[in-house]
């Protein structure tokens, strides 16, 4: 595969993960009931795909594993409390606990650029929380800051396994997330609507896009990567707001720009740099 198709496999990818808020709004089950079923929907399907998923061979396979079930678990939790915007948006924190975790995991130095990301996402983030306070979400606001804690965790901990471990720990963790989600699933609603959603999540919205991100992210580079996957937290509020009708407040739009803004530009900076310095030789 060339870096093209790469490029458009990751555009697709980030697609499908941005329909996770607007089929959470409109499925009737509890965040539990969404997030365990999806998970084992998607588990199925990798099964299919990665016929011999191994048993975890570390500690930090382990820790990887709990960190994408924070993630994808809270992640549909806070959208059921909070604007889908403010979900998905506050979720892309991460770097700043990826910055920090990985300084004492990977004994990766945090640059100054890490550190103008990191103040600049803490702007953001003030004016995410003072927007819940504003409008009562502060819970649910609380619950996707948790899934970003466990983004930027998962980020370091794959770093930290065999390079062909990721896609064993996306399938362990889907199962563990049904497995956990069960006890609080009540009695989900079964309808048409329902089961297409669920489906849909599963298969296409969680499920394939982790398998089309596995095969493609070897081909692009981090910096195409990192911009491309942005689409993601833009669509996602796009859907919702265009389908389920919720419009995100003028501080969500402040906060997550700051946010997307600091994210991209921190590998945008690091690119201008390398290429001033290779001129110069």
């Amino acid at each position: 595969m060339n870096r093209k198709k790469g490029i458009y496999l990751l555009v697709l990818t980030s697609i499908l993960w941005s329909f996770s808020g607007v089929c959470t709004k409109f499925i009737s089950w509890n965040g539990f009931a969404v997030a365990g079923i999806r998970g084992l929907i998607a588990a199925l399907l990798l099964l299919i795909v990665n016929r011999r998923p191994r048993l975890p061979r570390s500690g930090f396979q382990v820790a990887a594993i709990f960190s994408y079930v924070g993630l994808v678990v809270l992640l549909i939790l806070s959208t059921k409390l909070t604007t889908a915007a403010n979900a998905i948006l506050l979720q892309y924190t991460a770097p700043i606990y990826s910055a920090i975790l990985g300084y004492f995991v990977l004994k990766e130095p945090v640059t100054r650029h890490d550190i103008t990301v990191i103040v600049l996402v803490l702007i953001g983030l003030a004016v995410f929380l003072y927007d819940g306070l504003a409008d009562g979400r502060m819970a649910g606001n609380l619950i996707a800051l948790l899934s970003g804690v466990c983004y930027g965790a998962m980020n370091v901990f794959m770093r930290k396994c065999d390079k062909d471990a990721p896609a064993d720990n996306i399938f362990w963790g889907n199962l563990l997330a049904f497995v956990l989600m069960l006890p609080f699933m009540g009695r989900p609603e079964i309808t048409a609507v329902n089961i297409g959603i669920i489906l849909f999540m599963g298969i296409f919205q969680l499920g394939l896009a982790y398998i089309l991100y596995s095969i493609a992210i070897p081909h692009v580079p981090a910096l195409e990567a990192t911009i491309i996957t942005v689409l993601e937290p833009i669509l996602n509020p796009v859907w919702v707001m265009l389908f389920y009708g919720e419009k995100p407040g003028i501080r969500t739009i402040i906060g997550g720009a700051i946010v997307l803004l600091a994210i991209s530009g921190k590998d945008v900076l690091r690119k201008l740099q390398t290429l001033a310095v290779l001129s110069k030789v």
